[in-house]
């Protein structure tokens, strides 16, 4: 799977059932050469106007499921950590 296609995906919390946006960057490791998170928007301060306060970055180990439009993932905290 490229980039590309995982960046038109929306990212769904089961445990929560929110929708945390699209994947918009993915952290790969470069010794090893592998992904370790997807990276998706953080909230907007005010507005989206405004830009995004942080990234929120979830860790790989924590993706239930990829599918055809979306990946499933498995977020205990509310607040995923930040990038």
């Amino acid at each position: 799977m490229r980039l590309c296609e995982l960046r038109q995906k929306e990212v769904i919390n089961v445990c929560s059932c929110a929708s945390l946006g699209c994947v918009i960057d993915v952290d790969i490791d470069p010794k090893s050469g592998q992904v370790l998170a997807l990276i998706v928007p953080g909230p907007g301060r005010f507005s989206s106007w405004f830009g995004r306060e942080h990234e929120c970055r979830i860790p790989w180990r924590c993706i239930c499921q990829i599918g055809e439009e979306i990946i499933l993932v498995e977020l205990e905290d509310p607040h995923p950590p930040r990038h």
